[in-house]
């Protein structure tokens, strides 16, 4: 009975072992990746004078043979370092010796002749300039991954590099890329700085000869859109007239929409800051727009003489979900980024583009692209913006201090081809571009 008595305690010696927590996926660089991003950083601007140099020297001249021994000494009298790197060309691999003083660094020494490191310091491989340029040439056709050059390459060379190199490749083709970025950079801040100073000299030019003359004529500035405009579409901001009436079309048409195909996960994560983005506006630029918008939306409604009814309107704002925007189009679980608005020229060009962190499509991301854009032109250009819910961000504006006057005075919206037919026929006789 006492032993009736007892706690029966059963064996666990059969029993399964605790799982252990998965550990959860790194999202962030670590501090590693941190120190060899800033390496990587801190070394390209020094490369930048090197590649020009080799640039000028090797374009359009048939491919030199590389020394086996690298110097990039100007006095001769330096004490050197010698290290041996293995180098990949086209078509074979060598080991090279590279000296470096206190004139050039070792990555100098490479860039100089040719070749680009596979680390920022202290490199044991290298590759051909030519090579990583052809890559680049042919990503942007094909769409080639870094696995496939590597793969290709170990298979070109006979298989005798044991270690198939893919991920000091991968880095390799990154910063070269990078390089360029840079070198493109500095090349469009020259030119730029040349414009100006072109532009300058004749205003001054115009200035003085009309000094001379006996019955001055007025001085009209000169006018032109923002260089980076003229690159992306010179047929729409190439020239030098503007202020055509809103009545008879508008100098420059842009159309702008959003599309939630394109989308970031959060488990993906981020990383380091390799490209300042030239077309995408950043989340604070969109952000500041935004609180204007609710600042704005405080005040009461000032009167304005429509010629839509405000009831067709509404009809059309309650037929498209792009007017509404509560509407979740993407889950937001799952991803911080739930897609693009985009806002292109005539000629399907995208001009510039911002990420669309919310569920549905507001109004803030269409008004920052038209703002970014207005902020580019002559003061005297005018705008026809394409919308789906053109009509709804037109009365938007009207009624709330969104955009200023000196804008909206030259702005006039319609909507697009496709979505027109789908709006009120009162909406349709003033904002269709085909009545």
């Amino acid at each position: 009975q006492d032993n009736d008595a007892l706690p029966v305690t059963e064996s666990t010696d059969n029993c399964p072992p605790c799982s252990q927590p998965t550990p959860s996926r790194r999202t962030q660089p670590d501090l590693t990746s941190t120190r060899l991003y800033d390496s990587w950083k801190s070394l390209i601007p020094t490369l930048v004078m090197v590649l020009l140099e080799y640039t000028a020297r090797t374009l359009g001249a048939p491919l030199q043979k590389t020394p086996l021994a690298l110097s990039l000494c100007r006095s001769h009298t330096c004490a050197q370092k010698c290290s041996s790197i293995v180098c990949l060309f086209f078509d074979h691999f060598v080991s090279i010796e590279v000296l470096n003083c206190r004139c050039a660094t070792q990555a100098q020494v490479l860039v100089f002749h040719g070749l680009f490191p596979m680390s920022p310091s202290q490199p044991r491989m290298a590759v051909s300039v030519e090579l990583l340029a052809f890559y680049r040439t042919l990503f942007e056709r094909s769409c080639d991954a870094v696995n496939a050059l590597a793969s290709a390459l170990h298979t070109h060379y006979g298989k005798v590099i044991q270690e198939p190199f893919r991920r000091s490749l991968s880095q390799a083709i990154q910063w070269f890329d990078l390089l360029q970025v840079e070198v493109k950079r500095r090349l469009e801040g020259a030119l730029s700085a040349c414009r100006d100073r072109v532009e300058a000299e004749r205003s001054g030019s115009r200035s003085a000869s009309t000094s001379d003359a006996t019955a001055p004529e007025p001085l009209i500035p000169r006018e032109r859109c923002a260089s980076v405009l003229i690159q992306r579409c010179p047929a729409c901001f190439g020239g030098l007239a503007f202020g055509r009436d809103l009545s008879e079309g508008g100098d420059i048409h842009v159309a702008t929409d959003g599309n939630f195909h394109h989308r970031h996960r959060q488990s993906a994560g981020d990383s380091p800051h390799f490209y300042d983005p030239s077309y995408f506006l950043s989340k604070a630029q969109v952000d500041a727009i935004s609180d204007h918008i609710l600042r704005s939306r405080k005040s009461p409604p000032r009167p304005h003489k429509s010629s839509v009814p405000h009831e067709a309107i509404d009809q059309c704002e309650s037929s498209y979900e792009a007017a509404d925007g509560k509407k979740q189009k993407s889950s937001m679980d799952s991803f911080d980024d739930t897609g693009v608005m985009a806002l292109i020229c005539r000629h399907d060009i995208p001009l510039f583009l911002a990420n669309i962190d919310t569920p549905g499509e507001q109004q803030k991301y269409s008004v920052a692209l038209i703002d970014h854009l207005f902020s580019l032109l002559p003061p005297r250009a005018t705008v026809v913006t394409l919308y789906d819910v053109g009509c709804v961000l037109s009365r938007s504006l009207d009624q709330y201090n969104i955009l200023p006057p000196t804008i909206t005075k030259r702005l006039h919206f319609a909507t697009t081809a496709m979505h027109a037919y789908g709006h009120e026929w009162a909406c349709q006789l003033e904002y269709n571009p085909r009545m």
